[in-house]
């Protein structure tokens, strides 16, 4: 593997927008708390029977679905410019992060296993997940183990070389130390 940062798959895109739409799905909730009951007082001063109610309601309907795919749009974008990997001599480097950026390092000497997994939309887009669990347990967002080192998005050749690279790196390792 080289020593330089690389950028996942571009069909991490379609995850990040996923990602984004929920996101932006949730403001839009938020939001509505704010937009309906101004909308009601308008509506009200309008009187009853006037077609402008309609037209009210369908042009909310229209901005909040150009709102969501913008959101989702912009997030996706910056996540996927901002999400960098690198296997270095001794580990690999993790770096991503919008608004808060972070870094990890995962060294060699540590990683136990290494899994590839393709959902549907990798399997629509063409990539796989590789997830590297290490010695040590890391802990997800949601809750429970997770794997220490996660790159969400290569190609299925990519997939299949960091995981041979590193299992390498495992074999290597296990004999050196007489195993």
């Amino acid at each position: 593997m080289n020593n330089r940062k690389k950028h996942l798959h571009p069909g991490a895109r379609w995850l990040f927008r996923l990602g984004g739409i929920s996101i932006a799905v949730f403001f839009a909730f938020v939001f509505s708390w704010v937009v309906v009951p101004i909308l009601g007082v308008l509506v009200s001063g309008l009187g009853e029977g006037s077609g402008s109610v309609i037209a009210l309601l369908v042009l909310g309907f229209v901005f909040l679905i150009v709102f969501l795919i913008v959101v989702a749009e912009i997030y996706a974008r910056m996540t996927y410019n901002r999400w960098f990997y690198e296997f270095g001599d001794n580990s690999l480097k993790l770096e991503r992060g919008i608004i808060w950026k972070k870094y990890s390092n995962v060294p060699y000497e540590r990683v136990q296993n290494v899994d590839i997994h393709r959902g549907i939309i990798a399997r629509l887009v063409g990539f796989s997940s590789v997830a590297i669990q290490t010695a040590g347990i890391s802990y997800t967002p949601r809750g429970g183990a997770g794997a220490e080192g996660s790159i969400p998005a290569v190609s299925v050749k990519e997939a299949e070389e960091i995981r041979e690279f590193l299992m390498d790196k495992i074999t290597k390792k296990s004999r050196s130390q007489g195993m």
